[in-house]
């Protein structure tokens, strides 16, 4: 019994519990509608039917994508929503460099052979 006590007075000692609470600024709560709106607008995107075949060509499931939606931060959301109204369908995509990469390449090897 006296060796439980003494285990419970040294872990209290090392492993103190403490508790912290703060004042909510104006400006975080009048931030989280606006943020919500912005992961909701992101979830409305992921249910149009052409985003979901886009996606289930990729390879990409679905439910995943919608969680990992649900899983983001604020700040997230908010950048996601922000690129989703600002790039038009198509655009933004580096894509090209890659197809450069790859004919420049078969092209060396089809000359060096």
């Amino acid at each position: 019994m006296k060796s439980i006590c003494r285990a419970l007075i040294v872990s209290l000692l090392f492993f103190s519990y403490q508790s912290t609470a703060g004042m909510i600024g104006t400006d975080q709560i009048r931030a989280a509608p606006a943020a919500q709106s912005e992961r909701i607008h992101v979830q409305n995107a992921l249910s149009r039917a052409d985003v979901v075949s886009a996606l289930q060509s990729m390879g990409v499931d679905v439910n995943a994508a919608r969680d990992r939606v649900a899983s983001m931060t604020d700040e997230e959301a908010r950048s996601l929503s922000g690129k989703l109204h600002s790039v038009p369908a198509g655009a933004g995509s580096d894509g090209w460099w890659i197809a450069v990469i790859v004919v420049v390449a078969l092209l060396l090897w089809w000359r060096w052979r």
